[in-house]
């Protein structure tokens, strides 16, 4: 039985150090960010947001150690910056979590929680969420999954915060690093009801659902192989590695990230070590 409350990839949580100076990273690589939110309490969590269609990525910082955040943190001290963990869209958080239990899987909370939002208008609204995480442990390929319900998409995505100078539309592909993308796929499709397809390559993809973006676990050697000239400095050989966007304007994107972006085949991407720990590979829409 496919799992009823999941509908696919919703956003990617690039987990960074310094939340204000990755955001001035990430504006300076031509993307469009919201304002700073600052989470509920017991988060202790900080973000910015870069919102796509039908998807988004978020920049997330802690601002104060908690309980809630433990993991975030060991995460940064561990590895470093880059992709923490993925974001699937919930219908219902409460009702998600519910369906995996009876797998036999313990999910973390649903746990309610919003961010104030200023509005471009200058009113200041709220984002709010109910969330739900599959257990710590059930990390495939080093990264966790979560799920989403948007209470309040409209504080979300906001049309002034969706167009963006290098072009970005969407995200097509979340990569991960892995020595054995098989068993890691494998891993993630157990989760999430979905069935890997092994690439010619060797890289295995698991599809998230619905429209939405691909898992792609690979080696590091197979990611160097696709965007040969990249230098692949930051990246652990486990973990999350790349993102894959979407431009509808590639001479836009190659002119958005100057001498940031490099010329790998098709794509136009942004080292790891340029862009917080996360390979941005652009490609057209």
């Amino acid at each position: 039985m496919a799992l009823k409350n999941i509908i696919g990839i919703d956003h990617a949580v690039v987990m960074v150090k310094d939340l204000d100076s990755a955001a001035e990273n990430y504006r300076q690589l031509g993307f469009t960010l919201s304002p700073r939110g600052t989470h509920s309490a017991h988060l202790g969590t900080g973000n910015y947001t870069i919102m796509f269609d039908p998807d988004y990525m978020e920049l997330l910082g802690v601002l104060v150690p908690t309980e809630h955040n433990a993991p975030a943190r060991a995460f940064v001290e561990r590895h470093g910056e880059g992709i923490e963990r993925i974001a699937f869209t919930a219908v219902d958080s409460a009702e998600g979590a519910e369906e995996i239990r009876a797998r036999g899987l313990t999910p973390i909370g649903p746990t309610d929680f919003e961010r104030p939002v200023t509005l471009p208008d200058g009113t200041v609204s709220a984002a709010k969420f109910r969330t739900f995480m599959w257990p710590t442990a059930e990390a495939p390929g080093g990264v966790r999954i979560f799920a989403c319900q948007h209470k309040t998409r409209e504080t979300v995505w906001i049309p002034a915060l969706m167009t963006h100078a290098n072009a970005a539309k969407r995200i097509r592909e979340v990569l991960i690093a892995t020595p054995e993308p098989a068993k890691e796929a494998a891993h993630l499709a157990r989760l999430i009801d979905r069935e890997p397809t092994a690439g010619a390559d060797g890289a295995v993809t698991v599809a998230s659902g619905g429209d939405r973006a691909d898992f792609v676990y690979l080696t590091l050697d197979q990611l160097g192989k696709r965007y040969p000239g990249v230098p692949l400095t930051g990246l652990s050989e486990r973990g999350g590695a790349a993102l894959v966007l979407v431009s509808d304007d590639l001479v836009a994107t190659e002119k958005a990230l100057g001498s940031a972006g490099v010329r790998s085949r098709s794509a136009i991407v942004v080292p790891p070590a340029k862009a917080n720990g996360t390979l941005l590979a652009f490609i057209a829409g």
